[in-house]
């Protein structure tokens, strides 16, 4: 019996495929077989910073080219991959950590393939928000994916939206921010509202700490220095 990857490529031109390719967010063991294979196969390999993911490409012993394709030059670049994926080019897009178009370039592109009817596929990876949920204790059967806040415009209307949300939700952050994220979250939903902050997920120096909103800011405010990626994960309004 054929899987459905296999059905594809015996009644497709494999030409008129863009591959999404998640890629490890922290420890370089978090990337599928079936990810290596593609990145060997394909043509292209389309990257955010290609300093970061020839690292990850040196690693696995994969030669493809690699290209820049990031949010300040993919309205530029797209209209020109869409002329290769229909002559024949396989083209894969990685992000610089985790899946493409989640909170990362990707979507443009995506959108572009559907109209020009190029094929689409997104193989299953690492993405960093999902280990947050599961590990943060809160709910997580149903939840609500914020991604980055905006800096100034428009950020306090998305804190008070959120506040109000009855499901957990989900945060990317910058560690040079965090205090203030918490302090910001803390005021609009309540300093007993309890959230988890996830730092260096997979790495090395992983740290997943669960308490209310006000322990929290005490915490990382009596650390010297925090870095890394952070997610935060917030209990939804009871």
């Amino acid at each position: 019996m054929y899987s459905a990857y296999a059905f594809l490529h015996l009644y497709i031109p494999a030409f008129l495929m863009l591959y999404l390719v998640p890629t490890p967010i922290g420890n370089l063991e978090d990337i599928t077989f079936r990810a290596i294979r593609v990145l060997k196969e394909v043509d292209l390999i389309l990257a955010e910073d290609t300093r970061t993911s020839r690292k990850l490409l040196q690693h696995y012993e994969i030669e493809t080219p690699l290209r820049s394709h990031h949010a300040h030059n993919e309205h530029a670049t797209t209209p020109n991959l869409i002329e290769q994926l229909t002559n024949g080019v396989e083209i894969a897009l990685i992000s610089d950590a985790g899946t493409p178009a989640i909170s990362d370039p990707g979507f443009y592109l995506v959108r572009a393939c559907h109209e020009a009817n190029v094929l689409v596929t997104c193989l299953p990876g690492a993405t960093a928000f999902v280990p947050a949920l599961v590990a943060s204790g809160l709910t997580s059967d149903k939840f609500h994916f914020e991604g980055f806040l905006p800096h100034k415009k428009g950020r306090q209307t998305r804190l008070k939206y959120l506040a109000e949300l009855p499901v957990s939700f989900v945060l990317y952050e910058s560690p040079y921010r965090l205090v203030k994220c918490l302090t910001q979250l803390a005021e609009h939903c309540g300093a007993d509202r309890k959230a988890c902050v996830c730092r260096e997920l997979s790495k090395i120096h992983e740290e997943i700490k669960a308490d209310s909103l006000e322990n929290l800011i005490v915490f990382y405010k009596e650390k010297a220095k925090v870095k890394g990626e952070i997610v935060l994960v917030v209990e939804g309004k009871r």
